[in-house]
């Protein structure tokens, strides 16, 4: 999409940035962050697209940056009114290349690598966990952040500190563990369950500072239960699982994945708008 005054410099799995004109990415001091309708599940994006996902998810890191006070890489300035509902101004940052993941129950990839080694990223983990299970206290198990195309991987805590120094390792896994734990207290008081999610962090280009960064909290960066079907030992999901779940019984994972039904996308844009519902109510 071209926009008046920016021009495109990335186009990742879900989102777009653009510059103004005439900078780059190297010399900038703003992205436009542009959250597009795409979705990704197993590091492919798939086709069709969730309608209205990019404006759920534009909202719903808005949302959270008030409740928690996180607002250290947004700008005030408008986005371009075409836009304005699925776009955030923000601070240029040197990104690190980690995505800190914080589980506060088994499932997901996490499960497998469970249920392979008796730990996640080299945290050991108690006997006997299944799908769902809480764990004893949430647990940091970051992963390297894999260009497009390429699986992220996960790793140990130790190739944190390799790849962005021993300082900066212990600050990220300090603050993801702070912000998950006070946004899964928020997510309890609205009938939620936080299962997991991850952070992605930045420096400030001209102060050094570490900053959180990118999506906050979203459907697509984390795993949102509903607490009385989970008390009941349902998992019902308020993120892109529904989608995932299509592509297992569907797809073997080989070559392109096959395109999603439309019902598949409808109902995923119901749970990510029930989603943003719920964290508004009350």
């Amino acid at each position: 999409m071209n926009l008046p005054g920016f021009d495109l410099v990335y186009s990742g799995k879900v989102r777009d940035l653009h510059v103004p004109t005439g900078e780059t990415l190297e010399t900038t001091d703003r992205l436009l962050m542009v959250a597009s309708d795409r979705v990704s599940a197993f590091d492919h994006v798939l086709s069709p697209a969730i309608p209205g996902k990019g404006a759920t998810l534009t909202a719903m890191t808005l949302w959270w940056s008030d409740a928690l006070g996180l607002g250290g890489q947004l700008l005030a300035d408008p986005a371009p009114t075409e836009v304005a509902d699925r776009a955030l101004l923000v601070k240029s940052l040197d990104m690190l290349p980690v995505e800190c993941v914080v589980r506060g129950r088994v499932t997901g990839s996490g499960l497998k690598e469970y249920q392979a080694t008796g730990a996640i990223s080299g945290v050991r983990l108690p006997d006997g966990l299944v799908d769902g299970d809480a764990l004893p206290e949430p647990i940091f198990t970051p992963a390297w952040k894999a260009p497009q195309g390429e699986h992220d991987e996960n790793i140990p805590f130790e190739r944190v500190v390799e790849l962005v120094g021993a300082e900066a390792a212990a600050e990220i896994r300090e603050r993801s563990m702070q912000v998950f734990t006070r946004a899964a207290e928020i997510a309890a008081a609205k009938g939620l369950v936080l299962a997991d999610t991850k952070f992605e962090f930045g420096r400030d280009r001209v102060t050094g500072e570490i900053v959180l960064a990118d999506e906050i909290l979203t459907s697509d960066s984390s795993r949102y239960w509903d607490a009385a079907a989970l008390a009941e030992g349902r998992i019902e999901s308020f993120d892109k699982q529904i989608v995932r779940n299509w592509l297992l019984e569907n797809w073997d994972g080989e070559g392109e994945p096959p395109l999603l039904p439309a019902e598949v996308a409808a109902r995923a844009s119901d749970r990510y708008a029930e989603l943003l519902a719920r964290l508004n109510a009350g």
